[in-house]
């Protein structure tokens, strides 16, 4: 094993040498790209005529060290030697690319790279965009025609999605939900009390769980279990080709698998950020009776005196539409995967990131219209 390492390590070399009047080139060594070094630039600096190119004294080559003796024989019009390790059938092959290889890239500077990527970046996200709201025109036609006809309605597959989505997401968003109230009430105490304020921990609690955190961070969860598992699941019938397969038998894929997931999403997740604003209620409540002294009958009439109804219905209007966001983030995503599996992991990724950021974005606009129309 030392020798076999010694033996690739062993840095490339040359050597000229004129026999019988004729100029030969004798090569040694390991012609990888580990081990060419400057072999390149000593090649090139060599002027014809070169009758012979040596390979005896090669152990070992690549197609990096191919397409140096590629280049070379064709510029000094000479033949190749000695070949012990299959390298003009390897040179052959090398000779038959079009796209040069290119063994010195230049390295352009750091700020070119930057615009390039971040230039990249914008032309994807535009792309991504434009799919996705083609794909929401598909699940409008979808919806269209099961309205059309109400016997294309997969009633099993939705109820099984709302088990999924909703049903198995309770104890989480719970813990979740519960959790965040603590922290919420326990960081607004601690400032609240520099002022000798701390009742106005019940608004702060109340106001920013029904109004902005439950529907958001339940979006949130939502996104990671059920937008990555669609995006998977779809992915993985794409791969196995069962989305061709229904194409074939003439059954929708739109309707058959994206409607049935959007439609749960949407329906559950008013659903779940109702639970986990109480949730995160009952959280704030139980740090304001632990530490701040304030009974729980205390706790909710203050409630209902600071907590306008119109907070509660923010966060309902806000939450179907966040479920549309998620469930096409997650299918559109799924859908597109062809080549591998190792896509199905990507547009996993993808499909999360994609909709918890626009659901970010579009919780900014909500904000901002609510406030507009007087809802503050």
């Amino acid at each position: 094993m030392d020798h076999i390492s010694a033996l690739m390590n062993k840095a490339a070399d040359l050597a000229q040498e004129v026999r019988e009047g004729r100029t030969v080139i004798r090569l040694s060594g390991n012609l990888s790209i580990a081990c060419l070094h400057d072999l390149p630039n000593r090649l090139d600096a060599i002027e014809g005529p070169v009758d012979t190119i040596d390979l005896s004294g090669v152990d070992h080559m690549d197609t990096i060290g191919a397409w140096v003796l590629h280049r070379t024989i064709k510029r000094l019009d000479c033949k190749i030697t000695g070949d012990k390790c299959d390298a003009e059938r390897l040179i052959t092959t090398v000779g038959s690319v079009d796209e040069p290889v290119n063994i010195r890239p230049d390295h352009e500077p750091p700020w070119q790279r930057v615009v390039g990527q971040i230039g990249e970046a914008v032309v994807n996200s535009g792309t991504t965009l434009l799919g996705l709201l083609g794909f929401f025109g598909g699940t409008l036609v979808a919806t269209w025609n099961v309205i059309r006809h109400p016997g294309r309605f997969r009633i099993n597959a939705v109820v099984q999605r709302f088990e999924v989505v909703g049903v198995s997401a309770l104890g989480i968003i719970g813990l979740m939900s519960f959790l965040i109230g603590i922290v919420i009430a326990q960081q607004g105490s601690v400032q609240l009390r520099q002022f000798g304020m701390e009742m106005l921990t019940i608004n702060l609690v109340g106001r920013l769980t029904f109004r902005e955190l439950g529907v958001l961070m339940t979006a949130i969860m939502v996104a990671g279990r059920s937008g990555s598992a669609f995006a998977a699941q779809l992915g993985t019938m794409k791969l196995t080709e069962e989305v061709d397969a229904m194409r074939t038998i003439g059954v929708s894929p739109m309707e058959a698998l994206v409607l049935p997931r959007t439609l749960a999403v949407v329906v559950m997740m008013p659903l779940l950020s109702f639970y986990a604003s109480i949730v995160a209620i009952i959280g704030g409540g139980f740090l304001c009776a632990v530490s701040l002294d304030i009974p729980p009958i205390t706790f909710v009439q203050r409630l209902r005196e600071v907590v306008p109804i119109h907070d509660l219905w923010v966060g309902l209007i806000k939450a179907p539409v966040f479920g549309v966001i998620i469930a096409l983030a997650g299918c559109f995503q799924g859908m597109q995967v062809k080549a591998n599996a190792e896509e199905v992991g990507l547009r996993t990724t993808a499909a999360v990131v994609q909709a918890i950021f626009l659901v970010i974005v579009l919780d900014a606009f909500f904000a901002v219209f609510f406030t507009w129309v007087g809802w503050n």
